[in-house]
């Protein structure tokens, strides 16, 4: 690559503009990796794509037609083969049906199993889309064994990073009482508000304890 300009070389270019503005060879350059004494990636993935008769050609292309390219070891070879069965999957294997929690007993039952007996106390978050369907929970933090500092900027990067229209507070409480304490309260308050200035939905806060949990909507507290 030392011939290109540091910002088209392929994975510098990634970085500056997104994986969907990169030409069939780049993304098959960075699967490469390096290239050999004879040639840059960019090169071998030319070489690649030619053997396999362009892009559609990679999904029948074998290993003996891989190594048949200069610069394609076995290391190469398995790569690129690799990289176009997991695509080959993510086109013929259908999403499991997201979860979608319309309710607190959902959110608990959804929860309680992984985080309902913690030792520590972890502060979490259950991102959802505008049906309330989950897109992921994240662990924002973890405390000691009865407390753990979070700030609303917490909850609200994450909802941005995944695009979420709402989202649900969660902590356990490892003294296995789920009683909401005045400082989750307060907490709840603050996120709330701040949820009102982004756009995004606060729908609970739910404690959990041992085989319990406490809705801070169902309780009016929020």
């Amino acid at each position: 690559m030392k011939g290109l300009n540091p910002d088209d070389r392929p994975r510098e270019k990634l970085g500056r503009v997104g994986a969907s503005g990169l030409g069939d060879n780049e993304l098959l350059a960075i699967v490469i990796g390096a290239g050999t004494a004879q040639g840059n990636s960019l090169t071998v993935a030319n070489a690649v794509l030619a053997t396999a008769g362009g892009l559609h050609g990679l999904l029948r292309v074998s290993r003996e037609e891989l190594l048949v390219v200069r610069g394609v070891g076995m290391a190469r070879a398995a790569q690129v083969l690799a990289a176009i069965e997991l695509g080959r999957r993510v086109l013929t294997r259908r999403p499991r049906e997201r979860v979608q929690l319309t309710s607190p007993g959902e959110v608990a039952a959804f929860l309680l199993p992984e985080y309902g007996s913690r030792p520590v106390e972890q502060f979490g978050v259950v991102l959802l889309d505008t049906r309330h369907r989950v897109l992921r929970t994240s662990v924002l933090s973890t405390g000691s064994l009865d407390s753990t500092p979070l700030e609303p900027r917490d909850v609200f990067r994450q909802a941005m990073l995944a695009a979420a229209s709402a989202v649900v507070l969660f902590h356990n409480h490892p003294s296995g009482d789920p009683e909401p304490s005045r400082d989750d309260i307060a907490l709840t308050r603050r996120v709330i508000a701040a949820g009102e200035l982004l756009g995004v939905s606060v729908v609970d806060h739910v404690v959990l304890g041992d085989g319990r949990y406490c809705s801070l909507r169902e309780a009016g507290c929020c």
